[in-house]
C-alpha cells in the first residue's frame, strides 16, 4: 500500500496511540509497544469487518434488486445474492486483511492461496454455521428480534475471527 492509502492508515495508528496513551495515563496503568500493537491491530480488524459489512450488504441489495429487476431467480434470489455478497466481501475482506492488519513480518513469508483457503474455512464456520446456531438460539429460543440477532452475533463472532486470522489464517 502507498500513497493517501497507507497516509490514512498510519493517521488511524497515531490516533489509537494517542488515545491508549490518556487512558492508561488516565488509570495510572502503564502499556508496552506489545500491548499497544495488539489494540491497534484488533482495531484495524474491526475497522475492516465494518467496511466488509457494508460491502456484503450493498453487493447483497444490488444482486437481489437485479434479480427482481430482470426476473432471475424469483423464488430463491435473496439466498443467491447473499452467497454471491458472501464471496465477493470474502475477497474484499482477505485483501484488507492480508495488505494492512495481518502484515508479514520482515523474512517471513506466506502463500496468499494457502491463506486464503484458511480465511473461507474460517469464514464459513463463523460467518455461517456460527452466526445460524447463535440465530436459532436468540430467535427461536430466547424469542429476540431477527433483526438484532445478527448484531449480537457480532459481539461473538468478531473476536473469533480476530483469534483465528491472527493465529491461524495469517501465520
Amino acid at each position: 500500500m502507498r500513497g493517501l492509502g497507507s497516509a490514512i492508515w498510519k493517521l488511524i495508528e497515531e490516533i489509537i496511540k494517542a488515545t491508549l496513551i490518556i487512558i492508561t495515563r488516565t488509570l495510572k496503568r502503564e502499556f508496552n509497544k506489545e500491548s499497544c500493537d495488539a489494540v491497534i491491530q484488533f482495531v484495524k480488524f474491526g475497522i475492516v469487518g465494518v467496511s466488509n459489512n457494508v460491502a456484503f450488504y450493498f453487493c447483497y441489495v444490488v444482486w437481489l434488486l437485479a434479480f427482481r429487476r430482470f426476473g432471475i431467480f424469483e423464488v430463491n434470489g435473496y439466498l443467491v445474492a447473499q452467497a454471491i455478497a458472501f464471496l465477493i466481501s470474502m475477497l474484499w475482506s482477505f485483501y484488507w486483511n492480508y495488505k494492512v492488519v495481518f502484515l508479514c513480518q520482515e523474512g517471513d513469508k506466506r502463500s496468499v492461496i494457502k491463506s486464503f483457503i484458511k480465511m473461507f474455512l474460517s469464514y464459513a464456520f463463523t460467518g455461517l454455521l456460527l452466526n445460524s446456531i447463535l440465530s436459532i438460539l436468540w430467535v427461536r429460543i430466547l424469542h429476540l428480534s431477527e433483526f438484532i440477532s445478527p448484531i449480537i452475533n457480532l459481539f461473538i463472532s468478531v473476536p473469533i475471527n480476530f483469534v483465528i486470522n491472527k493465529l491461524w489464517v495469517f501465520k
